[in-house]
């Protein structure tokens, strides 16, 4: 129980911070219909949030695996959130462009210094670690919920008061970390690094995620299709899909503990290849339900993710956290315009069915791995 209350003061700052993950997205079609942006200048605004923050994660890693950093978690949120904040404030493109790279760069100092601290009060549990990779799922998922309403109501200008989940992350989190730290120092090194287990890993965290990232920018229009309704469909399978991979990454935690971190990433990989085809060949209400499943089956390995490369990296934990937690983002972005090709050229059926494929490639790498001994 002393462990449970600091994994989860930390699990609602992870929401707290990557609402602003999610914020960028949501404020588009405002950037739009307010300062007349076309779809290049706006993409320009979300790769300066996305990509940079991915990209850089791992050279925060690299600083947290010289010396602690605990201080710098409170002020990385606080950073991504003033980011956004200053991002409606007046009408320069590159403002906001700048602000929203703010953002971004508070998003990328939080995730490794945050994933070692998370892994450290935890006691290095799995459930634990499942709880805290939940958080940053939420907080994702309830962007365009805060977001959407109150830019709506009054505009970019309001985008200031998009602040308040920061500080009051920055607060929770400030108390989860205090009298842990004294405990929490550098880790010691435990082992070797296994870079050869490290990269395979990373390929398996590559296909998941741009199985992941394009179900979420393409599933909505695909449940229209299959399924019909418009819009209101699409908010559905949308819904099912946030909800169902929180669930998902939840019992990931619980079905490591009992079975192997390795052995249940495999086995959730396998069962997200028919899974998926499911959705995408099986018509009618069927398709919210090989929804659901899929979610859950891609999300169960998410936090294990995590674990798994600080366990490889023994060494270099905070490198690990950068290197996982960044390559969730920046590889499933960078790779759905690709799918939207595909689904231009030929249909989003086609473009879809590719990512079965993904999920097998995930499950057979993970054949190529063995569970890490933690000494």
């Amino acid at each position: 129980m002393r462990r449970l209350r600091p994994i989860g003061l930390m699990a609602i700052g992870h929401a707290c911070v990557d609402v602003y993950q999610g914020a960028v997205p949501s404020l588009v079609p405002f950037l739009v219909a307010e300062r007349g942006l076309g779809y290049v200048a706006v993409s320009g605004i979300t790769l300066a949030a996305t990509l940079l923050s991915s990209v850089v994660q791992p050279v925060f890693g690299v600083l947290t695996d010289r010396r602690p950093l605990a201080w710098l978690i409170p002020v990385a949120m606080t950073t991504a959130g003033l980011g956004i904040a200053l991002l409606g404030v007046g009408h320069s493109y590159w403002a906001a462009w700048l602000a929203a790279a703010l953002s971004g760069l508070g998003v990328a100092a939080y995730h490794p210094e945050a994933a070692r601290m998370a892994r450290a009060v935890s006691g290095g549990s799995h459930v634990g670690m499942s709880w805290f990779s939940v958080g940053g799922n939420v907080g994702f998922a309830l962007a365009p919920v805060l977001v959407t309403p109150l830019i709506a109501a009054g505009g970019l200008a309001l985008t200031p008061v998009l602040v308040v989940p920061a500080l009051v992350g920055a607060l929770i989190t400030s108390l989860a970390i205090r009298g842990a730290v004294a405990g929490v120092g550098r880790p010691q090194r435990a082992g070797s690094d296994d870079w050869p287990s490290f990269l395979r890993l990373s390929a398996i965290m590559v296909c998941r995620s741009i199985v992941f990232v394009g179900l979420g920018t393409f599933i909505a229009l695909y449940a229209g299709e299959r399924v019909g309704g418009g819009t209101t469909t699409g908010g559905v399978a949308l819904f099912i899909l946030f909800a169902a991979g929180a669930f998902g990454t939840l019992l990931g935690g619980r079905f490591a503990t009992r079975y192997g971190r390795v052995r249940t990433m495999r086995t959730s990989y396998a069962v997200a290849v028919p899974a998926i085809a499911g959705l995408v060949f099986v018509p009618g209400p069927a398709f919210f339900g090989f929804l659901a499943l899929t979610a859950i089956a891609m999300s169960i390995p998410f936090s294990l993710h995590v674990t798994l490369g600080q366990d490889f990296l023994p060494g270099r934990v905070g490198t690990a956290g950068g290197m996982t937690l960044g390559l969730a983002v920046s590889i499933g972005g960078i790779a759905t315009p690709v799918l939207g090709t595909i689904a231009e050229e030929w249909s989003l059926r086609v473009a879809l069915t590719t990512l079965i494929a993904l999920a097998l490639t995930s499950s057979l790498i993970g054949y190529a791995l063995k569970e890490p001994v933690v000494e």
